[in-house]
């Protein structure tokens, strides 16, 4: 049994709850009011030795207490400014936030609050629960208990092999996430939260994981809502392969042998192996149709817990997944992270390369007929049939990588869902433009729109973004996004009631009729209906040539 006692004060609140002790800190939240935090709290045993790849097993009880204080590491990552491995495996914690704590043991139920647990984006590749990008002020000022979790990235949590036996199936990553939700469902209402209140929210990859999340059988019953912002299912770059052979390539290692493969990964240092998942990722995270890591569909013979044994789509066409209400919507330039990821000077390959824009959840074989033609359709559609170069044609490689990327699946996610479950479905378009817009200031874009990302800076506290001023467009996006987001956590409806903050009612989407209605997050909440109509009906008629999306 482990045991904890260092650095522990008379003054500091101390929560029990199943595995044992913690303490934490006293802060002030958004408005001036008090909670509770609690940092890096282990809710895995560390993922090394032969834990490493495999799937989670919950931490062990401790005695003494916990010091939850300090902020931990992340999980093994690039360093975004450094460049060099960043993180330890050892990262399976989460962060607790409450607005306030049991007085007694007793917990009456109707004391419980709200649960939002919040799963970071960063392409499934980097990001954390770090209170600097993900700070709850401003949350937990709704009377909301804010959880955030850390979950193993790049090859750590997708590493997938084809042979059963070696129990390596793949989605660690997503059986991280899930075995985080059993904590809470274990363990929140000693932080006053409500187990059968529970909201999933992400950016992102976070997103994509979210939709994931509600399509998995394996996390039945731990959560009640989703809430998807630029990230789905229905992303071609939530996908993976099984990899070993490309890690074995990357490593310089003979042997095909998946058995060998893995017992040289489990054995190498932390560091070949974040060397060798850089070398695939520079060859490979730049194309719509291949990932080296994502979601897998985990072999049928396997005897483990799957996160999927039938590919997302299929379920989600089938209907047979978790019905709980969405939230879901975008950003009006989503696209603009591009520039984060791929150098301005080969943005040619979205005009150039035939290929390249086909989405892999088309299915179609690379350089057959099909998938050339479609790609030289996409081309014409966004860039015409002139001179293209990124000076001249800025917006429509926007539009472009919005599209592709993150717009198209969300919007035939929201149609699917209609057809497929009673529960309702809030969607939305975040348009604003202000100071908060972190991400599109760091890349100094200066056509309308906002950038992947942008949402951040309206529902977190950041080290990116400074408190706006009382009364300010920020001030006022911020507290109207926050509250939306809080109310659907509570009620399952963004705007339950009249509300002078809001001055809106978003309805949910209707079944009963063709239009997809939205709420326009801008300076003002507008609801309208058919975001970017022309480009998502040129999208139908190119996903409905595709093998396995055809019915998307």
């Amino acid at each position: 049994m482990l045991e904890y006692t260092e650095d522990i004060h008379p003054d500091d609140p101390i929560v029990t709850f199943r595995e044992g002790k913690a303490a934490g800190l006293i802060s002030e939240d958004a408005r001036g009011g008090r909670f509770y935090s609690f940092l890096g709290i282990p809710y895995g045993k560390p993922p090394v030795g032969n834990l490493r790849f495999r799937a989670p097993v919950a931490v062990d009880p401790w005695t003494g207490i916990f010091n939850a204080k300090n902020s931990i590491n992340p999980c093994v990552q690039e360093n975004p400014l450094t460049k060099v491995m960043d993180g330890v495996e050892d990262c399976l914690n989460l962060n607790v936030y409450t607005p306030g704590l049991p007085l007694q043991t007793s917990k009456p139920k109707h004391q419980l609050k709200p649960v939002m647990v919040f799963i970071h984006g960063g392409s499934f590749l980097s990001g954390s629960n770090a209170r600097e990008m993900s700070g709850p002020e401003l949350l937990v000022a709704e009377d909301v208990v804010v959880v955030s979790i850390n979950y193993r990235l790049g090859i750590f949590g997708f590493l997938s092999l084809k042979d059963p036996k070696l129990d390596v199936p793949g989605n660690a990553a997503f059986k991280d996430m899930v075995l985080a939700l059993r904590w809470v469902q274990r363990n929140i209402t000693s932080f006053m939260g409500d187990p059968g209140n529970v909201t999933i929210f992400g950016n992102s990859a976070g997103a994509a994981a979210v939709h994931l999340l509600v399509l998995s059988p394996m996390a039945k019953g731990l959560f009640h809502k989703a809430v998807c912002q630029s990230g789905s299912a229905l992303s071609s770059w939530a996908y993976g392969v099984n990899n070993a052979k490309l890690m074995a390539i990357a490593m310089g290692l003979e042997s095909t042998n998946e058995a060998d493969i893995l017992k040289h990964l489990v054995e190498a240092p932390v560091e070949d192996i974040f060397n060798a998942q850089c070398k695939i990722d520079s060859e490979t995270i730049k194309g719509n149709r291949f990932r080296f890591i994502g979601a897998v569909v985990e072999p049928s013979s396997w005897k483990g817990e799957k996160f999927f044994s039938t590919h997302p789509v299929k379920i989600l066409e089938s209907g047979k997944y978790n019905k709980v209400p969405l939230l879901m919507g975008y950003n009006s330039a989503d696209g603009m992270i591009v520039d984060g990821m791929v150098p301005p000077e080969l943005n040619y390959v979205y005009w150039t390369d035939k290929e390249f824009n086909v989405p892999g959840l088309l299915r179609l074989k690379k350089g057959s007929n099909l998938s050339k033609q479609l790609g030289e359709e996409i081309i014409r559609f966004y860039f015409g049939t002139g001179n293209i170069s990124r000076d001249t044609h800025l917006q429509e490689f926007y539009n472009i990588t919005t599209d592709n990327s993150f717009l198209r699946g969300v919007y035939s996610s929201v149609r699917l869902h209609r057809k497929t479950s009673k529960m309702p479905i809030y969607f939305y378009r975040m348009s604003i433009e202000s100071d908060l817009n972190f991400y599109k200031k760091m890349l100094g874009i200066e056509l309308p729109g906002a950038c992947h990302a942008d949402e951040l800076g309206y529902l977190f506290r950041t080290l990116l973004t400074e408190p706006p001023t009382p009364g300010s467009i920020e001030d006022l996006a911020q507290r109207r996004m926050v509250r939306l987001w809080t109310n659907f956590a509570k009620y399952s409806n963004p705007t339950p009631c009249q509300d002078p903050l809001l001055d809106v009612m978003w309805p949910p989407v209707d079944r009963n009729t063709d239009k997809i209605v939205f709420l326009d997050i801008g300076e003002k909440l507008v609801v309208d209906c058919n975001p970017e109509h022309d480009r998502m009906k040129f999208w139908d008629k190119i996903y409905a040539r595709g093998t396995l999306s055809s019915k998307l």
